[in-house]
């Protein structure tokens, strides 16, 4: 078995085992620190040993034993239990996978986005504590903490396992996974493509179990659709290549179209979610031959709506980008202005300023907002990317 099937193997079977022992034994913290040693004895002994003709029971079984070490001091019933569960290791229902009632566990909305996301990683990406906290730049004791309070926060909100109506804020965990993944907010790299992928696969898993549902397709189209133009992102040495200058031979057409026909299927469906007109935006960018042939007018239509669905400021600031395609820069920078009392300090006003200044002709106003722009994010290759058009900028002089 390769290296990537085997991990995948691990994170599939991640959060079955996770749902199997919450609902044998009730305590899904310990469920999931269970699971987390017996998938590291997996990577240990099934590289050299072979994987075992049922892995899943496998697993299951080591996890219980691990279970049962950690209750050793509670009552001869909690014992007996276990030990029940040991005996037999594929009790639960035939074909029974419970990695959706996992996943709207994890999001619960008791925990802030940051503790969801990285408990969601953990017990249904599969992935370990020091790799969620490399993703997103922080120490593993500090990860670790985070991932502590939060199982401690939902064992004391005495949650139901179960789905309970946390669809919501579990596509909203997903959406977050893929735009860390996307478009990393810190550190040196344009993408974190574990992180994109681990949301196209968790949401796929969501669209399977739940088809009909017309966001988590969108959610889905959205991802696909975006993801799509990821080759196109960066340039040789990794520098940050912006939508108006990608070379759009390089995006993903198979993603493109599967992107396309999920949500010209949710549309049909009737109802319309934020995911859905966000993934409509990214369609009318996908499909188009270049910028200039890019329908900002629907486009603009598009946010008008997603405005007044979610009353994002973010929403508004895409917004006057394509007001300034279609009706001048002049008319996006008011908006801009308008805009700014709403994200104090967020370098996306100050970038979006910046190239609207560009397309207005102030090319030395332009290089100010970029420098702005260029101190205020986290992000190396938006930083150098910033940086750099504020330099070259400095270096044209007035109507030249």
């Amino acid at each position: 078995m390769s290296d990537a099937h085997f991990d995948d193997l691990l994170r599939t079977l991640a959060p079955q085992v996770v749902g199997v022992l919450t609902h044998r034994f009730g305590d899904f913290a310990s469920a999931e620190d269970a699971t987390q040693e017996a998938l590291l004895a997996a990577a240990t002994h099934w590289p050299a040993d072979g994987t075992p003709d049922n892995p899943r029971g496998w697993l299951l079984r080591t996890a219980s034993r691990k279970l049962l070490d950690q209750v050793r001091g509670d009552q001869a019933r909690r014992r007996r239990e276990i030990n029940d569960a040991l005996r037999e290791p594929n009790s639960a229902p035939s074909g029974r996978d419970d990695t959706l009632e996992v996943l709207f566990l994890c999001c619960h909305p008791s925990l802030s986005d940051s503790s969801a996301v990285a408990l969601t990683l953990r017990a249904v990406g599969g992935l370990t504590t020091a790799e969620i906290a490399r993703a997103f730049l922080v120490p593993e004791t500090t990860m670790g903490q985070r991932i502590s309070r939060a199982k401690q926060r939902i064992r004391s909100s005495g949650v139901p396992f179960g789905p309970g109506g946390r669809l919501a804020p579990a596509l909203r965990v997903l959406y977050l996974i893929f735009n860390e993944g996307y478009a990393g907010s810190t550190g040196p790299a344009v993408h974190r493509v574990e992180l994109a992928a681990e949301a196209i696969r968790l949401t796929r898993m969501v669209h399977e179990r739940l088809p009909e549902d017309g966001e988590v397709a969108g959610l889905l189209a959205l991802m696909l659709l975006t993801d799509a133009r990821r080759p196109a992102r960066t340039g040789a040495d990794g520098e940050l290549v912006p939508l108006a200058e990608q070379d759009r031979t390089l995006w993903d057409a198979d993603r493109i179209r599967a992107g396309t026909e999920l949500l010209d299927a949710a549309f049909r469906r009737g109802r319309v979610g934020e995911y859905q007109l966000q993934a409509a935006i990214a369609a009318l960018h996908d499909r188009a031959a270049s910028v200039a042939a890019t329908d900002w007018p629907q486009i603009v239509a598009l946010y008008g709506l997603l405005e007044r669905v979610t009353g994002s400021p973010v929403v508004a600031l895409n917004r006057a980008i394509a007001v300034a395609m279609c009706d001048g820069p002049e008319a996006g920078l008011r908006l801009v202005d308008d805009l700014e009392p709403a994200l104090p300090g967020h370098h996306r006003v100050a970038s979006t300023r910046a190239h609207l200044l560009e397309l207005a002709g102030d090319p030395t106003g332009a290089a100010t907002q970029y420098r702005l722009a260029a101190a205020a994010t986290a992000s190396e290759p938006e930083k150098r990317y910033l940086t750099m058009r504020a330099a070259r900028l400095n270096t044209r002089t007035p109507g030249t």
